[in-house]
C-alpha cells in the first residue's frame, strides 16, 4: 500500500553537481512557488567543500527566477531558501550519511543526484537500522549497469525501505505525458479497436537531439545512446504505447500493465539486422561548429561509444505479434525530434477511380510540448477523385510544472506512479544486454555521421524487420 505521508526534508546528494543545478533545483523551485511543497526543508550534501553561502547562492539564483512574477510564490521560495543547509560528506564512507539522516526532520526523501556506481556504494554502506522509518530513496536512471547489477541494487534497497518508498526516476515521462498517452489510447472508441497488429504496421519512438556532448563526457562516454536513452527511457514510452487497458490509473494496475509488456519484449538476433549504431564526427548545427566526438575532452576513442542508436523491439503477445517497435535516440543531429509515430496499414481496397494516395496514414504524438497530429486522406481541391493528405493537429494539455517538478511532487507525496518499479528496471536491462554484448564484440559496425545531419547516409529508413 502506498504511503501518503508528506516528506518534510528533501536531502540532495550531489548537491554541487550539474544535475542539481540544471534540473533538480529549477523543478523544485516551480513546485514550491505553486504551493505544492509547503513546509519543506531543503538540505544539500556533496563532496565539494562548499560554504553555506556558496550553497545558498546556488539555491537563490534558481529560486529568484521562479518567484519573479508571483509574490506568494516568492515568499514560499524565500522560506525554503532561508532554512536550507549544506553538508560536505563522503557518501561512500561508512557512517557520515547515516549520521546526517539521523539529524534531519523526517520523513526524509534522499535524492541520489550522483553517478549510478556512487549511488550504489552509498546504499551499500547504509544499514537498515540507520535509515529512519518513512525515508524515501530516489534513484536516477540508468538504474544499475546490467540486469544482475540492477537486481543486486534492488536487493540492497529493499533491505533499507519497502518498494513503495523507492523512486527510480524517469523524468522523461511526466504525469501529463503519461495521461495524454493513456487518454488518447483508452478514451477514444474510434482508436482503441484498431490499436493492434491487424491495423498497425509499425511504431517508432524517436528522441533525436540537436545537442552534442555539452561537457557530459565523464558520464556519457561510459554509457552511450543505447544505455542512456533507450534502456532508461524509450522502453518505458514503448510500454505505455503498447499496454493492455488497465482497470484503473492506480499505480499498481498501471505498472502491472507496463511490466507485462516489457516481459514480452525482446530484441532478436541477428543484431546486425535488428540494431544499428553510429557516432558523430565534426559538423555544424544551426551555424554552431561541433567537433568530432572522439576529440571531445574526456572521451576515450577506444570505447567505441555510440551517439546514435536504433533498435527493433518485438513484443511477443497477441496484440503486437509481428509489429516492429523501432526505438531510436541520438545526439548532434540536424533536426530535433521527440515523438512517437504510429504507421497504419493501408486500406485493403481503394475503389477504382481514386488517385493520390501514396503513403500510409500516421499518428504522431510529440513530447515536450505534447502534441498530436493525425494524417487523413480527403478529397482534394479541383479534382474530387484525387485524394490529398490533410493533417489534424492538436496541442495536448501540459503540466504547469517542469519534468523534475512532477517527479519531485510524486516523491514528496508518496505517489510512485511515475517511478519505475524494480522488476521493470531489471527487464529493461534484460532486453538491451544481448545487444550491448554484441556491440562490444563489434558484431554490429559502428558507423559515422556528420554533426548536423540526419544520421549515416545509408540509414534511409527504419531498422529492417528481422526475419
Amino acid at each position: 500500500m502506498t504511503s501518503q505521508t508528506t516528506v518534510k526534508t528533501l536531502l540532495i546528494l550531489g548537491a554541487s553537481g550539474d544535475l542539481t543545478g540544471r534540473l533538480l533545483l529549477p523543478g523544485l523551485a516551480r513546485l514550491v512557488a505553486t504551493g505544492r511543497a509547503k513546509g519543506l526543508k531543503l538540505v544539500g550534501a556533496g563532496s565539494d567543500p562548499w560554504s553555506p553561502d556558496e550553497w545558498r547562492d546556488r539555491v537563490h539564483s534558481t529560486f529568484a527566477e521562479a518567484g519573479k512574477h508571483d509574490a506568494a510564490g516568492a515568499k514560499a521560495l524565500a522560506a525554503v531558501e532561508r532554512d536550507t543547509a549544506y553538508h560536505q560528506l563522503d557518501v561512500t564512507a561508512d557512517g557520515p550519511l547515516a549520521s546526517l539522516l539521523a539529524e534531519l526532520e523526517g520523513p526524509v526523501a534522499v535524492y541520489f543526484a550522483l553517478p549510478p556506481h556512487i549511488s550504489q556504494k552509498a546504499c551499500e554502506v547504509l544499514h537498515p537500522g540507520q535509515v529512519p522509518e518513512g525515508t524515501r530513496l530516489v534513484m536516477e536512471k540508468p538504474f544499475g549497469s546490467s540486469e544482475e547489477s540492477a537486481r543486486e541494487l534492488n536487493r540492497t534497497l529493499l533491505t533499507l525501505v519497502p518498494e513503495d518508498h523507492i523512486h527510480r526516476v524517469d523524468h522523461f515521462l511526466g504525469k501529463a505525458t503519461v495521461l495524454n498517452i493513456l487518454g488518447l489510447r483508452f478514451a477514444n472508441n474510434f482508436l482503441e479497436p484498431v490499436w493492434n497488429r491487424e491495423h498497425i504496421a509499425k511504431v517508432e519512438i524517436i528522441f533525436d537531439e540537436d545537442l552534442a556532448l555539452e561537457g557530459r563526457a565523464r558520464y556519457y562516454d561510459g554509457a552511450g545512446a543505447l544505455r542512456d536513452m533507450i534502456q532508461s527511457h524509450l522502453l518505458q514510452v514503448m510500454a505505455l504505447m503498447a499496454i493492455e487497458p488497465p482497470a484503473t490509473l492506480g499505480e499498481r494496475d498501471l505498472r502491472d500493465a507496463v511490466a507485462a509488456v516489457l516481459r514480452a519484449s525482446s530484441i532478436k538476433a541477428p543484431y546486425k539486422t535488428s540494431t544499428r549504431r553510429a557516432r558523430y564526427t565534426a559538423g555544424s548545427i544551426d551555424g554552431r561548429q561541433v567537433i568530432d566526438y572522439v576529440k571531445e575532452e574526456g572521451v576515450d576513442s577506444g570505447r567505441n561509444t555510440e551517439t546514435l542508436a536504433e533498435v527493433q523491439v518485438d513484443i511477443d503477445n497477441w496484440r503486437w505479434k509481428g509489429v516492429p517497435f523501432i526505438l531510436r535516440s541520438g545526439k548532434a543531429l540536424g533536426d530535433q525530434r521527440k515523438e512517437a509515430v504510429v504507421t497504419f496499414r493501408p486500406v485493403p481496397h481503394l475503389p477504382k477511380g481514386f488517385s493520390g494516395v501514396d503513403s500510409p496514414n500516421q499518428l504522431r504524438i510529440g513530447f515536450g510540448p505534447d502534441t498530436l497530429e493525425l494524417d487523413v486522406d480527403v478529397n482534394g481541391p479541383g479534382d474530387i477523385f484525387s485524394l490529398d493528405r490533410a493533417t489534424l493537429n492538436a496541442q495536448l494539455n501540459a503540466s504547469d510544472l517542469l519534468p523534475y517538478g512532477e517527479v519531485l511532487e510524486g516523491v514528496l507525496t508518496g505517489d510512485p506512479l511515475l517511478s519505475v518499479r524494480g522488476d521493470t528496471a531489471e527487464d529493461c536491462w534484460r532486453i538491451v544486454e544481448p545487444v550491448l554484448k554484441a556491440w562490444s564484440r563489434d558484431t554490429v559496425p559502428l558507423e559515422e555521421y556528420d554533426a548536423g545531419s540526419s544520421g549515416p547516409a545509408r540509414w534511409s529508413g527504419s531498422v529492417p524487420a528481422a526475419q
